[in-house]
């Protein structure tokens, strides 16, 4: 095995999408622990990209690594799924509303569009996978829009976390998702921006209730 620069940077992207895929569909449970060794025989190559995607991870909320037991997949509670909605609503709120601020200066929302697009497509396909990372790089997307970096950096460790509580609850219809994604972006597109700020508070404070009702069964209280 090797790990010239070209192939180990793809294969640190292989092993991070394999390894984010396997905790999305609960391969790796909660609290599981995710060692380099059985991951990289599992894969088919060294330990030096795995350990790369599993930092990777990290920043994106999935892993955790402690100096005693290596990386383990995030132990997810209903507190952390109750505070994430708060922290959605403080952070995607306010970039709802700077990105339709930042069309209404003549932004451009091609990307987004992009997106929704894809997002609409993986729907009317009913792709389960495909459904909540669309959703999530919609979400992602508002958030650049804004070109605040400091917002930027404030949401990047939720992000896994959103997929991952996006396919935990895929029981929530993804149509009227969907068209609740559609009227946030029409709001943004059009530059009005505290309609795309309500719009987007009215979808992450809808989903709450049924989301928490949906994982009582599945995950502990704290």
């Amino acid at each position: 095995m090797t790990d010239a620069p070209g192939p180990g940077a793809s294969h640190a992207d292989h092993a991070e999408r394999a390894i984010r895929a396997g905790i999305l569909s609960g391969a790796h449970p909660p609290g599981s622990r995710l060692r380099e060794r059985e991951l990289s025989e599992r894969l088919g190559f060294s330990r030096i990209p795995v350990r790369e995607a599993l930092t990777r991870l990290t920043g994106e909320g999935l892993v955790v690594l402690s100096p005693r037991r290596g990386a383990s997949v995030r132990d997810l509670s209903l507190r952390d799924v109750a505070e994430l909605f708060d922290l959605r609503l403080s952070l995607e709120v306010f970039a709802a509303r700077r990105a339709a601020e930042a069309c209404a200066a003549g932004g451009d929302g091609d990307r987004l569009r992009a997106l929704m697009a894809a997002a609409q497509d993986a729907t009317r396909r009913g792709d389960a996978d495909e459904i909540p990372a669309a959703n999530t790089a919609l979400h992602a997307e508002i958030v650049a829009m804004t070109g605040n970096r400091l917002l930027r950096d404030a949401l990047q460790p939720s992000l896994g976390l959103v997929q991952w509580l996006f396919t935990l609850t895929g029981g929530r219809d993804p149509r009227v998702q969907c068209a609740e994604h559609q009227d946030i972006c029409a709001a943004i597109h059009a530059g009005k921006p505290e309609l795309a700020a309500a719009l987007s508070y009215a979808h992450i404070e809808r989903g709450r209730a049924p989301s928490l009702a949906t994982l009582a069964g599945v995950l502990p209280a704290e």
